[in-house]
């Protein structure tokens, strides 16, 4: 079992910056790929990025790409996700998950553990 608790969403002016945390508890954590996905309203989840707890494999959408960063701190058992650059069209709820690595790559497969979600609200 593994439990995920978001927190840093907010709204923010076009351009701006937020650092998303998502704080995870529970066993056997280096068997997960650890992802930070989102859903806009009338629109279904979308992948935003991914990340081992190893650092070795990461991932981002290409929306993203170049404006999000997707970090770890082992010690604190702590994933983030620090957003720049923000876009209207990044306004969404942010899930923080986890996925059992043979159940995917983070990009694609099937998240076993959810956050309860965070709002990112970006105004023009």
């Amino acid at each position: 079992q593994v439990q995920l608790v978001e927190s840093g969403g907010g709204l923010v002016q076009c351009g701006g910056s937020l650092r998303l945390s998502c704080a995870v508890s529970g066993r056997f954590l280096s068997r997960y790929i650890m992802g930070w996905l989102r859903q806009a309203p009338g629109k279904e989840r979308e992948f935003v990025a991914a990340t081992s707890w190893g650092g070795g494999s990461i991932d981002y959408a290409d929306s993203v790409k170049g404006r999000f960063t997707i970090s770890r701190e082992n010690a604190k058992n702590t994933v983030y996700l620090q957003m720049n650059s923000l876009k209207p069209e990044d306004t969404a709820i942010y899930y923080c998950a986890a996925q059992n690595r043979y159940s995917g790559s983070g990009r694609h497969g099937r998240y076993d553990y959810w956050g309860q979600g965070t709002q990112v609200t970006v105004s023009s």
